[in-house]
């Protein structure tokens, strides 16, 4: 029985590990070959919370791919960068003839009230989380228009990209930004039948979350915050009893809109939330 992603390519951003390695995987055993890139580098105002992923990590995406017996190229390369990002994506089309899908996934968080960010902090943020969504389905879009297949462009939004969250300002413009430009898109490539959607969850429990940063904010005033007593507050953002999602939780959303099963799904913000958003 054929894969629901049989005979089609996915471009991933943030691939290394977390939810960009999870969509690889999923898409992966749906039938899907993948191009993978990650920036395998730490960006100074992201390291105080917690590093960003290596290269040795970009490589077990690989290896766990081709477990599945797909094919992958896998690239360095920073979202930021829009001529790297392009390069990276060209060695993946001359590989494998054409782009279906594309996932952009990459993204950082940093914390503090609104009025407390450093400028650093700000354009950061915007860099990788606003602009480097626009980078990615810019590289990809010509291709895909060319190759007259149609095709699914996701953009990882968050709860965040539909309602304020504290101490994220900077994080939640972002989210909300893409949402302005998926929407935009799905107009624009509607003729091309590609489809635009955005995909909005609530914690995900890797180390984006994972991490003294987010434990403090979900537990103000406690000068050790750890994971078990950030609990009740991850909890309270969720009306379904649990403190987070799994990346699959995620991924599994990333098949439906990629998929011919959505093929009539378009401009969309899609909520995997476990009831953030309705909270």
């Amino acid at each position: 029985m054929a894969g629901r992603m049989e005979g089609k390519v996915a471009f991933i951003t943030g691939a290394a590990r977390g939810q960009g390695r999870a969509h690889a995987l999923r898409l992966a055993q749906e039938g899907a070959d993948v191009v993978a890139v990650d920036i395998c580098a730490d960006i100074d105002t992201v390291t105080p919370y917690y590093p960003l992923a290596t290269e040795e990590e970009l490589a077990e995406t690989v290896r766990q791919v081709e477990a599945l017996d797909r094919r992958i190229v896998a690239r360095r390369a920073d979202v930021r960068d829009l001529d790297g990002l392009q390069a990276a994506f060209d060695e993946g089309l001359a590989e494998f003839g054409h782009v279906d899908t594309v996932v952009a996934n990459a993204g950082i968080a940093t914390y503090g009230k609104a009025w407390e960010l450093t400028g650093e902090q700000w354009k950061d943020m915007v860099d990788v989380n606003l602009t480097g969504v626009f980078h990615t389905a810019k590289v990809a879009i010509p291709s895909m228009i060319e190759a007259g297949r149609g095709g699914s462009i996701l953009f990882t939004s968050s709860i965040g990209g539909l309602k304020g969250i504290q101490n994220v300002a900077h994080y939640v413009a972002c989210k909300h930004g893409i949402v302005g430009l998926m929407r935009t898109l799905a107009n624009e490539l509607g003729p091309h039948s590609i489809r635009v959607n955005t995909i909005h969850p609530t914690n995900v429990d890797t180390i984006m979350i994972q991490n003294p940063g987010t434990w403090a904010m979900f537990s103000p005033g406690d000068p050790e915050p750890s994971r078990e007593k950030a609990m009740p507050g991850f909890l309270s953002l969720n009306t379904l009893p649990v403190p987070w999602i799994e990346p699959v939780d995620i991924s599994n959303a990333v098949l439906f809109l990629a998929s011919d099963e959505a093929r009539y799904v378009t401009g969309v913000t899609f909520p995997v939330d476990a009831g953030a958003f309705v909270k």
